[in-house]
């Protein structure tokens, strides 16, 4: 019995060393190295008492609370180099000694609040070469006190929690180099007083917020922990918001300018003070006045230049800042915007533009056309509102009544463009201010308003849609009863009409086929007169063979074998043969004769030229010049 509780006694108190890693026990510490072994997961017979453990280089995917779980006594942990993309929440949860964990070379893509939580006393975290876009606020909240170094280097960060770097106040180095920040928050490490390196380099920095932190330089008697600054490879703008960095004067970086054009690629350090300047702003172009129905949007517009890029503000007429509300809003751009203009919003407003160089201002004038207020019953308080139906007319008429004698809508000459609305008089409960109808097509949903006099019962609506489906409805505006009332709004009635579609446009032939026809005739003639110059030449000729006189053949002897000679018959003078007549070797249709060869082949040419004008237009539109007979053409 002594043996086997010897054994169990030995398996109590240790734990045996995973299969594929190498375990060292010196100085009554475990270090278990797990590196270049093929690892999916974490072993999970690893010792717990292990105080170094080295699971980089393998193909581990995820991390969770079993992992690491009771490793209490865990101060080294490297997961460099994995393929680790999702670390599980309170994954290092017990790990309440660890001062050093390295998570470079990996692909994470985001860090959970929960995905950090544990290490309370971490002191390196390396979070270097991973595909980081994304940091949660309080993902830093266990060891802000405790950390020293921090390494975010090669990643996709635009925003860092800055307000948790902030409040570290061990922080010796913090590395940001090649991200992709553009802005760093005023006062983001003025707390570091502890932080001797800083590293920006290769972001898309064009500017950088005063910072107390970079005046400690690189003298070492003006503070106890002098700062290595590094921030080349940034689009730096050289203006004047980057003159307080230029006089600190750090001769041994390698600091360029971006920007502006005058600047662009010169040594930073080597620009002059004084060309480090900026333009006041400018307003370019502004809305001068603008007049709006009670109840409609109104749209302020301001545009300035400047370098840098002015801060535009709106000041209203009762000289207060005009801000975002659910009514009003204020783009970065210059634009203002009110939702629902009312009468207490006429007035001057006031655009201005600054920037660090000064301020610019503009004057915008709004008038708001009250319209007179009925009373409805639907206004609490007697406010006056807009007389405008913001939704579809036929639902926001609902409950609102009707006329007593109801005209009708109708449209009629209808076009794909224009459509005339009419409507008769009727015989209203109360007297007619104006008209208001609103229509929408099937292609476009936005309402469109137009306010007509009451006198008219005739409105051409014009610019329609082609083909398309239109609901239109006419509203009758009631004058007011009093003061305090609502305007009195009442659905007349609606219609449905459809615009014609569009008519196809009668395109003349194409200029390249009209190019080819006119190329072909000018050819057909050439060809024609250079034969016809021939055939002269030729008839020319044979004109001058024919003046000749032809041989008599009067003393002819006929040869015999020694006979008598015959006697010679004299033959009387004949007439000369008729010439025979030239056949026609060309079919070329019917020509009323045999002709030259050459006033053939331009008589054939003529007609291909007509054939080839007939196929074009015959296949074109029938106004253009009535149809042309095809014509045929063979060649024997």
């Amino acid at each position: 019995m002594a043996p086997p509780l010897l054994l169990l006694l030995l398996a109590s108190g240790a734990a045996a060393c995973p299969l594929p890693c190498v375990c060292q026990n010196l100085s009554e510490s475990l270090s278990t190295l797990c590196a270049h072994r093929g690892l999916l997961f974490v072993p999970p017979n690893v010792d717990r008492r292990t105080v170094e453990l080295r699971l980089a280089d393998n193909f581990i995917q995820a991390l969770g609370p079993p992992d690491f779980r009771n490793m209490t006594g865990l101060v080294d942990l490297t997961l460099s180099r994995n393929a680790i993309t999702r670390i599980g929440a309170r994954a290092f949860g017990d790990l309440e000694s660890l001062r050093s964990l390295h998570l470079d070379g990996n692909r994470l893509v985001e860090l959970g609040t929960g995905s950090l939580r544990g290490p309370v006393n971490l002191q390196h975290l390396i979070l270097s070469g991973n595909q980081l876009g994304r940091i949660a606020p309080g993902a830093f909240d266990d060891f802000l006190d405790s950390l020293e170094d921090l390494d975010l280097s090669y990643n996709n960060l635009r925003q860092v929690p800055w307000a948790g770097i902030g409040a570290m106040p061990a922080l010796h180095t913090l590395n940001l180099d090649h991200n992709v920040i553009d802005v760093l928050p005023p006062g983001a490490f003025a707390q570091l007083s502890q932080l001797s390196r800083l590293d920006l380099t290769s972001n898309r920095l064009a500017t950088l917020a005063p910072d107390p932190l970079f005046s400690r330089g690189r003298d070492s008697e003006a503070s106890p922990a002098p700062l290595v600054l590094s921030f080349s490879g940034n689009p730096l703008h050289c203006n004047c918001e980057l003159l307080w960095l230029r006089r600190l004067a750090r001769p041994d970086d390698l600091e360029t300018c971006a920007s502006p054009p005058g600047l662009a690629g010169r040594y930073f350090w080597a620009v002059p003070e004084g060309e480090f300047s900026c333009e006041p702003p400018l307003i370019a172009r502004h809305t001068q006045r603008l007049w709006v129905l009670e109840g409609q949007r109104a749209t302020l517009r301001c545009r300035a230049l400047g370098d840098p890029a002015p801060t535009m503000h709106w000041v209203g007429p009762d000289d207060r800042l005009v801000g975002n509300s659910s009514r009003t809003w204020a783009f970065p751009n210059g634009t203002l915007e009110i939702g629902v203009t009312g009468s207490g919003d006429a007035g001057d407003y006031t655009c201005i533009a600054t920037n660090p160089a000064g301020e610019s201002t503009a004057q915008v004038e709004l008038r708001v056309l009250a319209l007179p207020h009925g009373g409805n019953g639907s206004a609490e308080g007697g406010r006056p509102g807009p007389s405008d139906i913001a939704a579809s007319a036929r639902t926001a008429a609902e409950g609102e009544g009707t006329l007593e004698t109801e005209p009708t809508v109708q449209v009629t000459e209808v076009t794909a463009t224009s459509g005339l609305v009419s409507w008769g008089p009727g015989r209203p409960a109360d007297p007619v201010w104006m008209f208001q109808i609103q229509y929408n097509s099937s292609e476009d949903e936005t309402l469109i308003y137009r306010i007509i006099p009451a006198s008219s019962h005739h409105f051409l609506l014009k610019h329609l849609i082609p083909g398309a489906d239109y609901d239109l409805c006419l509203l009758a505006l009631s004058p007011a009863a009093g003061p305090s009332d609502l305007t009195a709004t009442k659905l007349l009635g609606c219609a449905h009409f459809s615009t014609l579609p569009a008519m196809p446009l009668c395109h003349a032939p194409q200029a390249h086929m009209l190019g080819g026809t006119l190329t072909v005739a000018v050819g057909g003639v050439l060809v024609a007169a250079l034969l016809v110059f021939t055939v002269a030449l030729l008839v020319r000729g044979r004109g001058a063979g024919n003046g000749r006189l032809p041989l008599k053949l009067s003393h002819v002897q006929s040869q015999t074998n020694g006979g008598p000679s015959p006697t010679p018959k004299t033959h009387p003078p004949r007439s000369p043969p008729p010439r025979p007549q030239r056949s026609c070797s060309l079919d070329l249709g019917d020509t009323g004769g045999c002709y030259g060869y050459a006033r053939r082949l331009g008589g054939a040419w003529t007609r291909r030229s007509h054939s080839v004008h007939g196929g074009l237009f015959g296949a074109g539109c029938q106004g253009m010049g009535g149809s042309a007979e095809r014509l045929e053409e063979s060649v024997v």
